[in-house]
């Protein structure tokens, strides 16, 4: 087994520039990455009334992109070890602006969905991949504040990407906001050629010859990942639930805001933006667990608000669940990194693919229950999903005391789960 802990980082690309750079250009990847996951969010109502469906209907077809996550989580996971980063990163961006420019002329819900499964394969691969690159390019002093950039610029897509997709459906209309997102998408590529493949190529390092079911049982045993991938299952789940169904809530009576207006709620992930950064610094400072509940439980103060009709205890509560789950994120994707005893680019997949499928099954389980019970029916879900987390949490606190195999039979427990 490669000893992780004592492994040399290969220096990243961008170091000599400085950590202010390195950090601009991770959030920035990561913004163009996802946008479109969450830019057709924020326009839900109009593509709903342009397909003439269901809120779960349209709510299943535009998150089918995470049914295509979940699946290339799983397939970069398991060829992980052959894959170079950078080449990886470049083709999945540059692919993902064919599918989404295709968008604008979808003639069906169903091609709309596959076209969406198409955007999640590209999306989850150039994710994944770039979190292995993280992972592995690194020092452990660094990993904390790249990860929480990293997730920093997922934050930052849900705010941008989504008052970005509404202004312009609500001015040039959905075609030209899909052609749009496509050009995102390839600046995107632009910007990881210019910056990463400056750099030596880069695979995994870990021993030759190992099957990728052998890497994924070794993690799949490991007591530390293994709650962490449920955890990651609950949180997009919950996630997805809360903004999703809550354009649907906004655009209705009593509050019934107009498209361009629903976009400008969504700067209630403007805090996020901040508070997600202090993610490496909240697990250095407090443990992995301790943050972990901090931002659960930041998110479960939100829920009660959300049942509120008005809109200002609406955006409140969103901000809270935006700044909980996101930290959540944050904190769980840089746990998995430090906690695999192997190929970390496999850790990451497996993560990633639960953490995508929870949005999967979220999208669809409290879809129904949006569309039978009603909104307060959807939080309740909601919240069962963050409570599921919490406890989940709970059982990093047995494990934390389990020691990991060294090379050469010596044991270690990372300082960071204590």
């Amino acid at each position: 087994m490669t000893d992780l802990s004592q492994s040399q980082p290969v220096p990243m690309h961008g170091h000599h520039a400085g950590t202010l750079e390195r950090t601009f250009l991770i959030g920035l990847i990561a913004f163009l990455t996802v946008v479109d996951l969450f830019g057709t969010q924020a326009i839900l109502p109009a593509l709903a009334r342009a397909y003439d469906v269901t809120p779960a209907a349209m709510g299943f077809a535009v998150n089918a992109t995470t049914m295509g996550m979940a699946v290339a989580c799983l397939g970069v996971s398991y060829f992980s070890h052959g894959i170079d980063r950078r080449r990886g990163i470049l083709i999945s961006l540059t692919v993902l602006a064919i599918p989404t420019a295709l968008l604008a002329v979808a003639p069906t819900l169903a091609t709309f969905m596959v076209l969406r499964i198409a955007q999640g394969l590209c999306m989850a691969s150039a994710f994944t991949l770039t979190l292995a690159y993280l992972g592995e390019h690194c020092s452990a002093a660094d990993a904390g504040g790249a990860f929480a950039a990293y997730i920093t610029g997922n934050v930052a897509s849900n705010l941008v990407g989504r008052l970005f997709a509404a202004g312009l459906a609500d001015h040039l209309g959905l075609p030209a906001t899909f052609v749009s997102l496509a050009g995102l998408n390839l600046l995107g590529a632009v910007i990881v050629y210019v910056w990463l493949t400056q750099s030596a190529m880069m695979t995994a390092q870990d021993e030759p010859g190992r099957a990728p079911l052998s890497i994924w049982a070794e993690h799949l045993r490991n007591p530390l990942l293994r709650p962490c991938f449920a955890i990651g299952f609950c949180i997009l789940f919950a996630f997805i639930g809360t903004f999703t169904y809550v354009n649907f809530v906004l655009v209705r009576e009593p509050i019934a805001i107009n498209q361009m207006t629903l976009g400008f709620v969504y700067l209630a992930f403007a805090p996020s933006i901040v508070t997600t950064l202090l993610a490496g610094r909240a697990v250095q400072r407090f443990g992995t667990r301790p943050t972990f509940w901090g931002s659960l439980a930041v998110a479960g103060l939100g829920l009660p608000l959300l049942v509120v009709p008005q809109l200002a205890a609406v955006l409140i509560g969103l901000m809270l669940v935006g700044i909980g789950t996101f930290f959540a994120q944050a904190t769980a994707t840089g746990f998995v990194s430090r906690a695999a005893t192997t190929d970390r680019g496999s850790a990451s997949g497996l993560y990633l693919a639960s953490y995508f499928f929870g949005g999967l099954v979220g999208s669809a389980v409290l879809g129904q229950i949006f569309d039978r019970l009603g909104w307060a029916a959807c939080v309740t879900g909601v919240g069962i999903s963050l409570l599921v987390a919490a406890f989940l949490a709970v059982r990093l606190r047995k494990t934390a005391e389990t020691t990991l195999p060294r090379a050469g039979g010596e044991t270690s427990v990372p300082a960071a789960l204590h």
